[in-house]
């Protein structure tokens, strides 16, 4: 596996016959397009936005997350410039009367039901769902369901998710509701390879699974009477040892997952004087964190600041200011942090890729109590493993624990991705 790690060569950008398929389906029909994470899809968004904004028209492109409708407007206000871009977020609100607008699906919702109240149409020419397999969630997957029963069908639906197995099935829901042809543009294989690891407790790594299931020396860790652990319960494990032992191995960038917010911000101590970052890296990230501050003063103040710049490593997660967070994904995109601990909403689209992606826990918290991960969850965290066009190959790391349920998991990686299905189906 490790002989694979490496930077492609540069080469330039040619769009994979699916982008140019979904470009294509969206200019005549309804299309809903199922694709890994880091295939390109926002890229389908932008040419689809692009086409629109030559007609005068306006796009609504409606996200799950704050942090995500972030993200993409930051994204967006720099491909098509920030006076064309909007965002509507439960707490921000700029630039409401753009062409484009970035928003949450809530807030898209309630515009339709403003709409529809006053006896008006919907302003927009394009509107584009991303994380649709959301018409599957338990609680917020009537707001989705709503928003394609009330969207005006002379208003073209493109629909992007990482995770939908049953596409046709919500492709043929969405023809029966709209009275319109929904193209189903699907694209299996992964940009970047992946490679699953077992990280031992003593610093090596192992190949997680054969053809098999587990390999075998997993088994005999999981199985064996005194078997050593990272850490006492209820303690944080050696995070500044572990991330010496993957930059040893070229493993870095990584994102871990941890089950809390406090546990992101405490895993920062762990890692003090643990930077490898040569000067000339060192000097880079800070004139990019000293730009940041100059248009941002407050940032100066943040008491993780010191972290980012003497152990570059950060923590993100829904505590934290959008900015901050901002800043961080910046940074790891631009390959200047070693390490980002982050609660699961990371994991749903937003651009922060790593080489490797490390797992400590099974489960996830869903708002009330802790569930184990589907498959795909899963599939969703791995897919930020591995940077299309920075790594010829990605890997996630698992690490054992309490919280850890390694058959759990080798269940889920050779599961495919749940289905969907929409209440309102009958």
């Amino acid at each position: 596996m490790f002989a694979k790690i490496g930077v492609p060569g540069k080469a330039e950008f040619r769009p994979d016959p699916f982008q140019l398929d979904a470009v294509s389906a969206i200019r005549h029909a309804d299309c809903l397009v199922s694709a890994p994470t880091g295939s390109g899809k926002t890229w389908i968004a932008i040419q689809a936005i692009e086409e629109v904004l030559k007609r005068d028209g306006k796009s609504w492109y409606a996200s799950p997350l704050k942090a995500l409708s972030n993200s993409k407007f930051i994204e967006f206000g720099q491909h098509f410039g920030k006076e064309n871009v909007g965002i509507l977020t439960g707490d921000r609100i700029e630039n409401p009367d753009a062409p484009i607008i970035v928003g949450t699906t809530e807030i898209l919702r309630n515009q339709l039901y403003d709409a529809m109240h006053r006896g008006e149409d919907l302003a927009a020419a394009l509107v584009i769902l991303d994380e649709a397999h959301f018409l599957g969630d338990e609680d917020r997957g009537v707001v989705w369901e709503e928003i394609i029963i009330y969207m005006p069908v002379r208003i073209p639906l493109l629909m992007l998710s990482a995770t939908i197995g049953n596409a046709h099935q919500i492709a043929a829901w969405l023809e029966s509701l709209r009275d319109k042809e929904c193209v189903v543009i699907g694209e299996k294989g992964r940009p970047v390879p992946l490679a699953h690891l077992f990280f031992h407790p003593t610093g090596r790594l192992f190949p997680l699974m054969n053809r098999k299931g587990l390999d075998k020396r997993v088994w005999g860790y999981l199985n064996s009477p005194k078997k050593p652990v990272l850490a006492a319960a209820r303690r944080l494990p050696p995070f500044g040892e572990i991330v010496m032992v993957l930059r040893k191995h070229n493993l870095l960038p990584a994102i871990f997952f941890l089950k809390s917010r406090a546990d992101c911000d405490n895993a920062l101590d762990l890692c003090r004087d643990q930077d490898g970052s040569n000067a000339s890296q060192r000097s880079t990230r800070n004139k990019r964190i000293e730009k940041f501050i100059t248009t941002h003063p407050h940032l100066a103040r943040h008491n993780q600041l010191w972290h980012m710049r003497h152990s570059a490593v950060a923590a993100h997660h829904s505590g934290q200011l959008p900015l901050w967070k901002l800043m961080v994904e910046d940074l790891m995109a631009e390959g200047l942090l070693d390490a980002v601990f982050a609660t699961s909403t990371v994991a749903a689209g937003i651009n922060v890729p790593a080489r490797s992606i490390c797992f400590l826990n099974s489960d996830r918290y869903n708002g009330t109590k802790f569930v184990p991960l589907t498959a795909t969850e899963l599939h969703q965290m791995t897919g930020r493993a591995g940077r299309r066009g920075m790594d010829n190959i990605g890997f996630a790391v698992l690490f054992p624990g309490p919280y850890m349920d390694l058959p759990l998991i080798a269940e889920l990686i050779k599961s495919p991705p749940e289905d969907p299905k929409p209440a309102f189906v009958t």
